[in-house]
């Protein structure tokens, strides 16, 4: 009988478990799933060689469901999707770095250990006491046969009844599973067919003729989604500083238009955005990312480039080898060791945003400008990642030298491990970090004067956590510039006047933007 009771628990758990964060609450656990019963009668009235594969099969079939159950709330927290083998198997180091530096490695480690360890000895209590249950005899055998029967004639019932107590869920659950493993492969081969199709212009000579003269800045802002422009417990604290960047960037002769993008992710793989936006393409998967980068499919920059700026990337994030700065096209690469922080890294952030565009200025935008050359940058702004802890401050743009300065703020503030353990702790520190980084660029391009063309845009909605649950896709974008004629073209296109777009505000796929930008800085 105790075979029973360990078998009944673990097999009611895992069958029981829901697949959604959200629905990880003592009610899910309030029905009967039949798969429990159905196993039991199956153990009971087989025997030999039959019931030992049954066993195993069983056995298989729970740690199966239990590994994706769990996947499916790890990814469905992260990034708002059910976990996808056919896709996400090869994102598994990205997971790691993104959770060993939210909450630290040895705390990673010991939770990933943890984890395997837990599944592995679950499974394996399972095997052990089906087969205790399954050598059960006599009046045991036959006390089981009757209590389970029993169960599932109950089950049979309450389904006529009330289907919500009752189910039989794990064989839809794993087609549905084979069904997005089978569409995934589909959606490969569209994505192939567009790669092949014509998709914008092939060379960028004769292109950009409307910002001749005129550096082209395209920043990306880690995790700024909609929800910290719309979300009351963000916009108390975004929206002024929306304002006051408008009022700072008029007094310097600049004015904004800003718009709503559907971002292809969400809660991170910002690289999914920046090859969306680059393309021209939908690039929402890392199979798609991966089969782009060997495309001959010419990015904006590259477009740029031959177009005779001077392009560049600056990216305070890539601290190892990127082979796919190769697709993109760059004339120079600044990864985290060519900019020359000497200061201490903020968790998982290299340096902070105002070092960063300090460094793109000093090392990128002056020396161009010295040989008459003028620039278009791609600039990833980090100091809004997660785990948002310690929070920058900005400083006087002639004290940040090599950045041995931000030491004392990169030291300062609680740990990761301290932060995340309160939700609404982590949800400050992120409008904190958001409004961290506006305020940088709003100083930036301030003090950069005219002359220059930003488009600064969100690179996707920071995970659930922060914007609960069914928030939408969508990221602010914004277009600065000198140029009064250049942006009544983009508010004819849709924008909205002013650093702050409405509920009214046109949006776009991110994929639609280069198309916008081509269009509207060439004719």
């Amino acid at each position: 009988m105790v075979g029973a009771w360990f078998f009944s628990i673990i097999a009611f758990f895992v069958f029981s478990l829901p697949d959604h964060p959200d629905a990880l609450v003592p009610e899910a656990f309030g029905r009967l799933p039949l798969e429990w019963p159905f196993v039991a009668i199956l153990m009971l009235m087989t025997s030999g060689c039959l019931r030992r594969y049954l066993i195993v099969f069983s056995s298989f079939l729970v740690f199966l469901v239990l590994f994706l159950k769990l996947a499916d709330i790890g990814v469905q927290a992260a990034f708002q999707r059910p976990f996808n083998p056919y896709l996400d198997v090869t994102m598994l180091a990205n997971g790691w770095n993104l959770i060993s530096n939210a909450i630290g490695t040895l705390s990673a480690l010991v939770a990933l250990i943890g984890g395997v360890v837990l599944i592995l000895l679950t499974v394996a209590i399972f095997l052990t006491s089906l087969r205790q249950m399954a050598e059960a005899r006599g009046g045991v055998r036959q006390l089981l046969l009757g209590l389970f029967a029993g169960l599932i004639a109950v089950g049979g019932s309450l389904m006529l009844i009330d289907k919500a107590k009752v189910d039989l869920q794990t064989p839809t659950y794993l087609a549905g599973r084979l069904s997005l493993v089978a569409r995934s492969i589909e959606d490969m081969r569209g994505f192939e067919k567009q790669l092949q199709a014509s998709h914008g212009p092939k060379d960028g000579k004769g292109l950009f003729n409307v910002v001749k003269g005129k550096d082209v800045i395209l920043v990306f802002v880690e995790s700024y989604g909609r929800s910290a422009v719309e979300d009351p417990r963000y916009s108390d604290v975004i929206l002024p500083r929306l304002v006051s960047i408008q009022r700072q960037i008029e007094a310097s002769g600049l004015h904004a238009a800003s718009g709503w993008l559907a971002s292809p992710t969400v809660g991170g793989l910002s690289w999914l955005a920046h090859g969306t936006l680059l393309s021209g393409l939908w690039v929402d998967s890392q199979a798609r990312y991966d089969r782009l980068m060997i495309s001959d499919q010419p990015s904006l920059n590259r477009l740029f480039s031959q177009a005779g700026w001077h392009t560049v990337a600056v990216m305070p994030a890539i601290t190892m080898a990127w082979p796919e700065a190769g697709h993109f096209g760059y004339d120079q690469v600044l990864a985290a060791s060519d900019l020359g922080y000497r200061g201490e890294p903020f968790n998982w952030v290299t340096m902070p945003d105002q070092y960063t565009l300090s460094a793109f200025d000093r090392l990128v935008v002056r020396p161009a400008h010295g040989r008459a050359e003028k620039v278009m940058a791609e600039i990833a702004l980090i100091s809004s990642h997660a785990p948002w802890t310690p929070v920058p401050r900005l400083v006087d743009w002639n004290d940040i030298g090599d950045g041995s300065n931000f030491n004392i703020q990169a030291r300062s503030g609680a740990s990761p491990s301290v932060v995340w353990a309160n939700p609404e702790r982590v949800r400050a520190q992120y409008t904190q970090t958001i409004d961290y980084s506006l305020e940088t660029l709003g100083s930036f391009m301030e003090r950069q004067g005219k002359s220059a063309l930003y488009v600064i845009l969100g690179d996707h909605q920071p995970a659930s956590i922060i914007t609960g649950p069914g928030a939408s896709r969508s990221v602010p974008v914004h277009i600065v510039t000198d140029d009064s004629e250049l942006l009544t073209r983009f508010l004819d296109r849709g924008f909205t006047a002013g650093m702050i777009p409405t509920n009214t505000t046109q949006q776009w796929p991110m994929s639609e933007l280069r198309k916008i930008l081509i269009d509207t800085l060439s004719h």
